[in-house]
């Protein structure tokens, strides 16, 4: 279609010009044939050669090689002068003189010089006919013209240009269409337009339809493309397109994800109150062309393996237990059997009593069922691991300030810090963990305090990425400081007055108002930091 639209319009110009060239031809023969009537109108020798017709001479004589003579100088194909009455004195056959003219006079009669296109003895051509006076009188005419068929051959020699002229607009134009289509099927890959607008129609569906944020950067790092779910999970509104990623206002770590040149796989970032997991993969075709990022929600899902895993220590707890107890019955089995059944009797009550007041302290303590739960259930796995965890004298039941966080972000907290005591105090001789929690004014305190080995100078150990226990951990404190500053809290690390480390976490209550969204258990990204 292309080509044929370039086949038309240049024949379109070739016909145009044809025309053009055509009146130009005609009228070119006009203003030939008039300059030469006249000319030989205004002739003194045409006059006097008039004149000697009234003293009975013939002035055909004198007339007839003058005019052939001017014919031949001229290019013209005839000068014919005549008599008033139309007969002829010249021609360019001589047969023909004295015969009456073909064509109009009356205008000349009246002393008009006109044009026309007529009919004579040599064709059809373009003629003038202007008179010929002496003084105030017409004493003859004058007819200089051009057939029709000189000017077709001179307009012959124009067109066989004027093709050729065409001819190389005709393959130009080809050529030209060919080297854009093959440039614009190259840049699309060989699709056409209706296999482009489909493309477009299923990308813009998909773009909205996929739950996945999807992020297009070009090769400065601004934004030439998010979609609906990139928009939430980034924090994003309003128009996006063309605004850099350093200006986003992005936690440095996510930021730096997004500006990076290589690949990044599965790489976990904390927003404000997001668990992401970022993709990100370069434009193939060299140079610096853009960078294609995917980011997918994992905060409900590592909230849920969070649960998962703290019902799976709860479980290894009361199996944990369930051993203790099976120990002790198998003792006071064996004293009963000795005979001993005093002493059998003393065993079961003294440990029985024991239970129940680690059991008594921390409910009185914390109130909280849900944090007595993960209590009783932490202080059991670090028995198993010799460590002791106890809860602080200072403590008070949360339930005498108020309002709480939701149970989720306080086991989320908690749960992280008690991990890490425990990961950090397991070598240690005489282990111990101190909890505190209590409400304090118009805040919560939770402190964890251990006797381990302290914190590492110099390090943000709630960056998220930081671990003292090898690859693929670090998410635990910084999902901790995640939930404080979500709350408008703090998160705050130290080394303990007696030595070990101290975390202390100040949460507002009553929180704001409006759910909290989920956070997240360390366990199942890799553990505490």
């Amino acid at each position: 279609m292309q080509v044929l639209l370039v086949a038309v319009v240049v024949a379109g110009c070739a016909v145009f010009a044809y025309a053009t060239a055509r009146g130009q031809a005609e009228e070119a023969a006009r203003r030939q044939a008039g300059a030469v009537a006249r000319a030989v109108a205004d002739s003194p020798s045409v006059r006097e050669a008039v004149r000697g017709s009234a003293a009975g001479e013939d002035p055909s004589l004198a007339l007839q090689p003058y005019a052939e003579r001017v014919r031949t100088d001229s290019g013209v194909d005839f000068v014919t002068i005549m008599a008033p009455d139309g007969r002829r004195w010249t021609h360019p056959d001589p047969r023909r003189i004295g015969e009456p003219f073909l064509g109009n006079t009356a205008p000349a009669l009246r002393g008009e010089t006109f044009s026309e296109t007529y009919t004579g003895t040599l064709g059809p051509s373009i003629r003038v006919v202007t008179p010929l006076t002496d003084g105030d009188r017409v004493v003859g005419m004058v007819s200089a013209g051009i057939t029709v068929r000189a000017i077709s051959d001179r307009l012959g020699a124009q067109l066989s240009s004027l093709a050729w002229v065409a001819a190389g607009a005709l393959a130009l134009g080809g050529a030209g269409t060919y080297v854009v289509n093959a440039r614009l099927r190259r840049h699309t890959h060989g699709m056409n337009a209706d296999e482009l607008s489909r493309m477009y129609d299923y990308h813009q569906a998909a773009l909205h339809g996929v739950r996945e944020g999807l992020l297009m950067l070009d090769g400065q790092r601004r934004i030439t493309l998010i979609n609906d779910a990139g928009r939430e999970l980034l924090g994003l509104g309003g128009e996006m397109t063309g605004a850099g990623v350093a200006d986003l206002g992005l936690p440095a770590p996510l930021t730096g994800a997004l500006l990076a040149d290589r690949p990044r796989v599965d790489e976990v970032h904390l927003t404000a109150d997001r668990v992401l997991v970022v993709n990100s993969s370069p434009v193939a075709g060299g140079g610096r062309r853009g960078t294609v990022v995917t980011l997918r929600d994992h905060t409900e899902l590592q909230a849920l393996t969070g649960e998962l895993d703290h019902e799976r220590g709860f479980t290894q707890a009361l199996r944990s237990q369930a051993h203790e107890a099976a120990n002790r019955l198998h003792t006071v089995v064996s004293l009963i059997e000795l005979g001993r059944a005093d002493e059998a009797v003393d065993f079961a009550t003294a440990e029985l009593e024991l239970a129940q007041a680690l059991t008594d302290e921390v409910v009185s303590a914390v109130g909280e069922p849900v944090l007595v739960a993960l209590l009783l259930g932490k202080a059991a796995q670090a028995h198993e691991r010799g460590v002791e965890l106890v809860v602080t004298s200072d403590s008070r039941s949360l339930a005498d300030g108020g309002g709480l966080p939701p149970a989720r972000d306080l086991v989320t907290v908690l749960g992280n810090l008690i991990d890490n005591a425990v990961d950090a105090v397991t070598a240690v001789p005489g282990a111990r963990i101190a909890v505190t929690l209590r409400p304090d004014r118009d805040q919560l305190l939770l402190r964890v305090a251990d006797n381990g080995p302290g914190l590492p100078p110099g390090v943000d150990v709630f960056r998220r990425g930081w671990s003292g226990k090898g690859e693929g951990r670090g998410l635990g404190l910084a999902l901790v400081r995640q939930v404080a500053q979500r709350y408008g809290g703090t998160a705050v690390a130290i080394d303990g007055p007696g030595g070990g480390a101290e975390f202390t976490v100040r949460l507002p209550a009553p929180p704001p108002p409006g759910p909290a969204p989920a956070a997240s258990d360390p366990h199942a990204a890799g553990g505490p930091a």
